[in-house]
C-alpha cells in the first residue's frame, strides 16, 4: 500500500565541486514513489480555548479534548495504516465545534459523540465515504463576529 517509513537519518556526502549535500541511505525508495503522503489520512481537531464567556465559544469547552484522545486511540485500536490524529490551533469555525479536518480529502466535520467518532473512523477512514450527517460544507459560515 504504502512505502515503508524509513528511519535513516540523512547524511552528509561531498557532491560534485567539492559540494556538500544531504542524502538519505533510503532515498531511492523514497523517489520511487513521491506522490505517496507520508500518513493516508490527517485529521486535525480543534482543541482551541477561548476565555469563558467568548460570544463564538470554543471546542475545548464543548469536549474536542476527549473527543480527539478518543479518536487517537480508537484509530490505533482498529489498526487503521498511516493515519495520524493531532491537536490543532482555532480552525475558525468555533460556532460549530467542536470541528475536524481530515486531509488530503480536505473534508471538515463536527462530531459531539464517541459514536461521531467511530462512525468517521469506520466510515470515512476505513470504508472511504463521507460521512454526510456530520459533515460540515464549505457553506457553513460564522454568524458571529468578534
Amino acid at each position: 500500500m504504502f512505502a515503508t517509513k524509513s528511519n535513516a537519518l540523512p547524511q552528509k556526502v561531498t557532491g560534485g565541486a567539492g559540494q556538500d549535500v544531504l542524502t538519505n541511505k533510503n532515498e531511492e525508495a523514497m523517489t520511487a514513489n513521491p506522490e505517496k503522503p507520508f500518513y493516508q489520512s490527517h485529521i486535525f481537531v480543534c482543541t482551541n480555548e477561548r476565555p469563558p464567556g467568548n460570544k463564538r465559544g470554543c471546542c475545548k469547552e464543548k469536549g474536542a479534548e476527549e473527543l480527539r484522545n478518543y479518536m487517537k486511540a480508537r484509530a490505533k485500536e482498529m489498526g487503521l495504516p498511516d493515519v495520524r490524529v493531532n491537536n490543532a490551533g482555532c480552525l475558525d469555525r468555533c460556532e460549530f465545534g467542536p470541528v475536524m479536518v481530515i486531509y488530503p480529502q480536505g473534508i471538515w466535520y463536527r462530531p459531539t459523540r464517541k459514536e461521531d467518532i467511530d462512525l468517521i473512523l469506520e466510515q470515512h477512514l476505513r470504508d472511504g465515504l463521507i460521512v454526510e450527517s456530520l459533515r460540515l460544507e464549505n457553506s457553513d459560515v460564522a454568524t458571529v463576529t468578534v
